[in-house]
C-alpha cells in the first residue's frame, strides 16, 4: 500500500518499481481533483474540465502531504544548482508589479480584472477583460514543515508526463529552475478540450504554491510570452 513506501539508497521502491510509485501518487492526485473546482464543490453533478482538474491538482498535492496521507521520498535526480534570475520585465506595459501583503510578489497582467480568493480556493485570480477564458490563478496549500522542496514529487519530467497522461493532454515542456534558492517546476500542457495551460509549482515556508495560466489553444501563440513572463516573475516571498 502507499503507506508502506520506504526509501532505500535514495531511490524510490514500491515493488522495486519507481515508475509505479509516481503513477500511483499521480493517480491519487487526479482522482481527487475532479471533485472540486478551485476549492468549491461542484453542484448538481456538473462535469469538471481537464483544465480545472489541472488547476486543482496542486491543492490536492499539498493537502495530501499536509495530512500525512502519503510519504514520498526526495527525488533521486541531480540537484539544480544554477540560479535563474527572476523575471522583472514589464513587457512594454503589458505587465505591472504586484506585491501582496501575504508575502509574495508577481508581475501581473495590466488592465485585467483582479479577484481576491478564499481559503480553500485561489489566493488571487486575474482575468482578461475581453476574453474571461484567459485567466491566471495563484493558490497555496499548507504542507508539513519537513517538506521544503517541490522535488518531493519526483523528477520534473516524470511528474509532468504523469499529469499529462492521466488527463489525455500533451506535455509540451517540463522545466525546472532555481531562483533565489527556491526550486520551481513549470509544465506546459496542450489539453484535448482546446485549452492550453502553463502550471508552476514550488514549495516555500510551509506551503505548496500553484500558479496556472490558461487560454484557448488558438490564442496561445499570442499569450505564450506573457504567460511565461508571469510565471517567471512569481516569488513566494518579498525579500
Amino acid at each position: 500500500s502507499l503507506a508502506n513506501l520506504s526509501l532505500t539508497h535514495k531511490t524510490y521502491q514500491l515493488e522495486t518499481n519507481s515508475t509505479l510509485i509516481m503513477g500511483r501518487f499521480i493517480n491519487l492526485i487526479l482522482a481527487a481533483a475532479p471533485l472540486t473546482v478551485s476549492g468549491f464543490s461542484v453542484p448538481n453533478g456538473e462535469v469538471v474540465s481537464r483544465r480545472e482538474s489541472f488547476a486543482k491538482a496542486a491543492s490536492v498535492i499539498g493537502g495530501t502531504i499536509a495530512a500525512g496521507g502519503l510519504v514520498m521520498p526526495s527525488a533521486a535526480s541531480a540537484t539544480v544548482t544554477d540560479e535563474t534570475p527572476i523575471v522583472t520585465t514589464r513587457q512594454g506595459g503589458l505587465l505591472e508589479k504586484y506585491q501582496d501583503s501575504r508575502g509574495w510578489k508577481i508581475m501581473a497582467p495590466s488592465g485585467w480584472n483582479g479577484f481576491d480568493g478564499e481559503v480553500g480556493a485561489y489566493d488571487k485570480k486575474w482575468q482578461d477583460l475581453v476574453d474571461p477564458f484567459d485567466n491566471i490563478k495563484l493558490s497555496s496549500t499548507p504542507v508539513k514543515s519537513t517538506t521544503t522542496s517541490i522535488d518531493i514529487l519526483g523528477p520534473v519530467e516524470e511528474v509532468g508526463a504523469s499529469l499529462a497522461g492521466k488527463r489525455d493532454a500533451k506535455l509540451i515542456a517540463a522545466l525546472e529552475r532555481q531562483t533565489e534558492g527556491i526550486l520551481f517546476y513549470t509544465f506546459d500542457f496542450a489539453l484535448n478540450d482546446g485549452t492550453h495551460q502553463l502550471l508552476l509549482l514550488c514549495v516555500h515556508k510551509g506551503k505548496i504554491w500553484s500558479l496556472d495560466a490558461s487560454t484557448r489553444e488558438k490564442r496561445y501563440s499570442k499569450r505564450k510570452e506573457l504567460y511565461y513572463n508571469v510565471l517567471g516573475s512569481f516569488m513566494p516571498k518579498l525579500s
